[in-house]
């Protein structure tokens, strides 16, 4: 900011010719004065200010320009720091994509991490939260250590629910709170027509970004697939790949892996190790594999393979338990790895 008020400073002191004031401008772009907080707009060209000043370059989105015929005659100009704009930009994106997401929540009964393979926990509709499959399948017990004869939840003792009609009316509940998850997973209904929700992506569609809002990275990744595949949208492969990613960069895996094998797909594979990488650590078994297959055919290194099967012990290391295993052990329905 000290640098903008030096700039505005010479501009008062001193008179400047044209090409220094066009040397300055790029510092005004977007500038905000400080009291009335208004956009000030300058062609990158001619100078000029005003609202109009609307014709932005198409690539950087950086600097604007009066006209077309400004633009086109500013273009030599521009180029060498247009091309700057979006070297530094793909870089930030590529640093806030590669960074490793915080891990899933604690089990808030063991306190340990909860597993990322979906049968390695479960979502209570009763209070909302997610108990892994160990604390689910252990016995529960009053509080004179007595063991409870009925199926209740781990967490707030809530009868288990014996009805859909039942499951139903406590889902409506947490939508009434805005639970991301049940938000989230009443899109899924409407997308797949189940548990008497009549097929509708427009309205899934809606559910979804509602989740997404609230921080839901599974709902970005089903905006993600709807856009893929036109599910109640026009397909957009740019908007597809926008919502995966935030999906990722959110935590979830599957958006992550996707994102992995279609960089493999094209043909950037070190792109694509980066991403299975991310989602190994956070117990994504499916990239541990392909970083494998990728490592036998030549396309990763054995340092990189090394570094997924280091990760992926981290991450059993902080997920395993002998409750779990024991739940594990008595259903294949609570594996959880």
């Amino acid at each position: 900011m000290s640098d903008t008020s030096d700039s505005c400073k010479e501009l008062g002191e001193s008179k400047l010719d044209d090409d220094d004031v066009c040397e300055v401008k790029d510092m005004l772009q977007n500038l905000n004065t400080g009291d009335v907080d208004v956009a000030v707009s300058i062609c990158a060209n001619c100078c000029k200010e005003g609202d109009d000043i609307n014709n932005i370059c198409n690539k950087c989105k950086q600097v604007r320009y009066c006209n077309a015929a400004c633009k086109k005659k500013h273009r030599s100009k521009h180029k060498k720091d247009c091309e700057e704009h979006i070297r530094r930009a793909a870089e930030l994106h590529d640093e806030k994509l590669f960074k490793q997401p915080p891990p899933e929540e604690d089990c808030p009964i063991c306190f340990l991490r909860i597993p990322s393979h979906v049968s390695g926990y479960k979502y209570m509709v009763c209070c909302g939260k997610r108990i892994c499959s160990g604390c689910c399948y252990a016995p529960l017990y009053d509080d004179q250590g007595n063991e409870v004869e009925y199926e209740k939840c781990p967490f707030c003792r809530t009868p288990t629910p014996t009805s859909v009609e039942e499951i139903a009316e406590r889902e409506k509940k947490r939508l009434e709170v805005n639970d991301p998850i049940a938000i989230c997973n009443h899109g899924n209904y409407y997308r797949d027509g189940m548990n008497g929700f009549a097929q509708n992506h427009t309205k899934a569609l809606e559910l979804w970004h509602r989740a997404a809002k609230l921080g839901c990275a599974g709902a970005y990744c089903s905006i993600g697939y709807a856009y893929e595949c036109g599910h109640g949208v026009e397909v957009d492969k740019k908007k597809a790949l926008h919502y995966y990613e935030q999906a990722a960069m959110r935590g979830d895996e599957s958006a992550r892996h996707y994102l992995g094998y279609k960089e493999g797909m094209a043909g950037n594979f070190d792109r694509a190790v980066k991403h299975y990488i991310v989602a190994v650590r956070s117990g994504q078994n499916e990239s541990l594999e392909a970083i494998k297959l990728l490592y036998s055919n030549g396309y990763a290194t054995k340092d990189d393979y090394t570094k997924a099967l280091q990760a992926y012990q981290v991450y059993l290391g902080d997920i395993k338990s002998n409750q779990r295993d024991r739940a594990a052990s008595a259903d294949e329905r609570n594996r959880y790895y």
